[in-house]
């Protein structure tokens, strides 16, 4: 089943020398409950595409759907309605708050709820699940990198999202404590999460169901000039040594 699909999507700035395209025609398919990574070096356009596809940016051209409804008609509340509800996101430099407790920074996705002690329940649970039942009432100075976004990781999810958005989650973390971290994201999210995760970190792309390489703005197949159309993109099988999504 389809979850994210997204049409001839073209991202262009202005710049002091002229206009530039980060997304240049881009077509991608993701269904629900895999695991893709899109890898390319800096620049190539990996961040712009995740802000897309979070509803954080819109393409300058083309066409962006999320169960099967196009996000262009969703207005400004609808659009924070829509991640609130549906879109978990995972950060690089984490983005915890550091006045509040690992516990309080699981929670702040929910602190609008009406059931306080549901919303803690569900963050106990997930800071368990990720190893950290110990330190729910410590700060974020107070915890090393890769307990840090595992904090990330229990509040992406704090809400059940379909959808679960990494940008570059292991850019932070030494080789070691990175895989930990991405085999944790893959153990607390159910069969039915769809994760997309950016990174320039090969080795890491290989845990995912499907690699997909953004180069100047375009996605490529490796080693090659030449695009991938969609049929490929949706149908690749996971490289060598590659683990399903649990």
């Amino acid at each position: 089943m389809m979850l994210l699909t997204g049409e001839n999507l073209t991202k262009r700035f202005a710049g002091g020398s002229g206009t530039v395209d980060a997304l240049n025609g881009i077509n991608v398919q993701i269904n629900t409950g895999e695991f893709v990574t899109v890898v390319g070096p800096s620049g190539s356009g990996k961040s712009t595409l995740l802000s897309i596809f979070g509803l954080l940016d819109v393409p300058s051209k083309g066409t962006v759907c999320l169960h099967d409804t196009d996000i262009e008609q969703y207005n400004h509340r609808e659009r924070t309605r829509v991640r609130k509800e549906t879109i978990g996101f995972v950060f690089q430099s984490y983005g915890l708050i550091p006045t509040l407790t690992a516990l309080e920074n699981v929670a702040v996705p929910r602190l609008l709820d009406s059931d306080p002690a549901a919303t803690e329940r569900r963050a106990k649970e997930l800071l368990g699940k990720v190893g950290l039942s110990n330190r729910l009432k410590h700060y974020p100075d107070e915890l090393s990198g890769g307990q840090k976004q595992r904090v990330s990781i229990a509040r992406a999810l704090v809400n059940e999202p379909a959808l679960v958005l990494a940008d570059e989650p292991t850019g932070n973390l030494d080789r070691d404590t990175g895989e930990r971290v991405f085999k944790e994201l893959l153990a607390v999210t159910g069969d039915d999460v769809t994760i997309v995760a950016v990174t320039h970190d090969e080795y890491l792309a290989e845990f995912s169901d499907r690699v997909l390489r953004l180069i100047d703005g375009r996605l490529k197949t490796s080693g090659t000039d030449t695009e991938i159309p969609v049929s490929e993109q949706t149908s690749e099988t996971p490289t060598d040594g590659g683990v399903n999504h649990p």
